[in-house]
């Protein structure tokens, strides 16, 4: 490794390792746990050549993982560490089984509750640093229920909100709740993402009954963002077998969603009546009050001092989910601590003013939608809003049904009416079809991803 990629300059590469151990540093409060030692843990920085940064990635899955979600991030630390523009390369790589952090717990058999599990959750998160409001009272509530007393009530629980409102911090809540009584728990938490990729692994290898004893001998079962294998028939057979299995058994299942069950489109019908069965509990947008405590109390854990009403007037400010809210904390201790002065309005209002403007990260209505996917397709607004039923304009109508659903959030009834007074179904049917689509033609998706980066930045950090 060493010979193969061995540098002109050796300082450059200090410079980068130097570098990548900053950035883990600051990546790893912002992702939760299990995805960081999943997948950017294993990434190895290997070469920097004329504003390149080569990082080795354990296997292609990884590293388009890493570019769905975090390349910018990571380009954007990294050229913060080292001071100068930094592009990213990545270079896959055949890596030894054990060298990959596994995120379910090792439990092979009920009775074997000797074994410490492989699995351990964030220490961020528990129910105590939690903050409850209007907007996720009755999630919580469910989720220190099956804390409690496992299998006997809610089960299953299903937890439906956008990205960023805290539903993995909620599944590790139960995890730290429920180890802190029983350090040695049959307990299993796992991504949708990461259960396929394990699950076709096990197909491959010809191991899928340790594959099916790894996930089915647990005591409770914390599914995350289910949503991924929407699409994925296979996988959804299984964990539809896995679910029906537990269940019979009384053992507790926890799922987490972006959406509720009856908007989980390509996900077998068999499959969203069982997420139906027991408490299906909502994470909303967080009311002012709330993301002002939400602020104080990550300032508590962060060590950091800060006053009522730089809170409040951050909460009221600043857009987007709680991980942008956080974001805006971070930005403006660091600006605190660079001018060596505690932090004050005026600092919080520069830093409000520099990256959350008003317009930067405000949400779009209905016609900048329609405009954005005109001009994208090339056809007119009156079209796309029209009666025409010729191939390419219903596509067209079909993606902005897609994102105005996406990002507006409104009734299917709502937005059958900003299109001409539409029936809802046809409305429903248009977002199904873009949802199907983009699961398998990858241009399809790329292109309606970048349609709502660019009309609503702050999706981007919610993805």
């Amino acid at each position: 490794m060493k010979d193969l990629f061995s540098l002109e300059a050796p300082s450059d590469f200090d410079r980068l390792q130097a570098a990548w151990e900053e950035v883990l540093k600051r990546l790893s409060p912002e992702i939760p746990s299990a995805w960081f030692e999943r997948f950017i843990r294993p990434l190895t920085p290997v070469a920097f050549d004329q504003g390149t940064a080569v990082l080795a990635v354990p296997g292609r899955f990884v590293q388009e993982w890493v570019k769905e979600r975090y390349i910018d991030t990571i380009q954007s630390m990294l050229s913060d560490e080292m001071g100068q523009s930094v592009s990213l390369d990545f270079r896959p790589e055949p890596q030894a089984k054990a060298a990959v952090p596994r995120v379910t717990a090792s439990v092979p058999r009920q009775s074997a509750v000797t074994e410490e599990p492989t699995f351990r959750p964030s220490e961020k998160y528990s129910f105590s640093s939690f903050v409850a409001g209007q907007s996720n009272r009755l999630a919580l509530a469910g989720c220190r229920a099956v804390a409690k007393e496992p299998g006997t009530k809610y089960n299953p629980l299903f937890i439906y909100g956008p990205s960023g409102l805290g539903k993995t911090h909620l599944l590790h809540a139960i995890a730290r709740e429920v180890f802190s009584l029983h350090p040695r728990y049959p307990l299993v938490y796992v991504s949708a993402q990461q259960f396929a990729e394990e699950f076709v692994t096990a197909l491959q290898s010809n191991r899928m009954e340790a594959f099916r004893r790894s996930q089915r001998s647990v005591g409770i079962w914390l599914v995350d963002d289910i949503q991924f294998i929407a699409g994925k028939d296979k996988t959804q057979e299984e964990i539809f077998h896995t679910f029906n299995y537990l269940h019979s058994l009384g053992k507790q299942i926890v799922i987490t969603s972006d959406r509720p069950p009856r908007d989980l489109y390509s996900m077998d019908e068999r499959l969203r009546s069982r997420f139906e069965a027991g408490l299906v509990a909502d994470i909303q947008m967080p009311d002012t009050e709330t993301r002002c405590a939400i602020l104080l109390e990550k300032a508590r854990h962060e060590r950091i001092t800060l006053d009522m009403t730089v809170a409040m007037y951050l909460a009221e400010s600043v857009p987007g989910n709680i991980r942008v809210l956080e974001g805006a904390l971070t930005k403006v201790a660091a600006q605190a601590s660079v001018l060596d002065d505690p932090i004050t309005l005026d600092i919080a209002t520069a830093m409000v003013e520099k990256y959350y403007r008003k317009g930067v990260l405000e949400k779009p209505g209905f016609e900048q939608i329609v405009t954005a996917v005109s001009r994208h397709f090339n056809i007119p607004t009156d079209e796309i809003k029209g009666l025409s039923r010729k191939a390419p304009i219903v596509q067209a109508r079909h993606v902005a049904v897609y994102i105005t659903r996406e990002i507006t959030g409104n009734s299917w009834k709502h937005i059958g009416g900003l299109f001409g007074d539409r029936d809802h179904t046809s409305m429903m049917h248009g977002y199904q079809k873009i949802w199907e689509l983009m699961h398998h033609d990858k241009d399809l998706r790329t292109q309606v991803k970048s349609l709502i980066r660019n009309l609503y930045p702050s999706d981007s950090a919610q993805q």
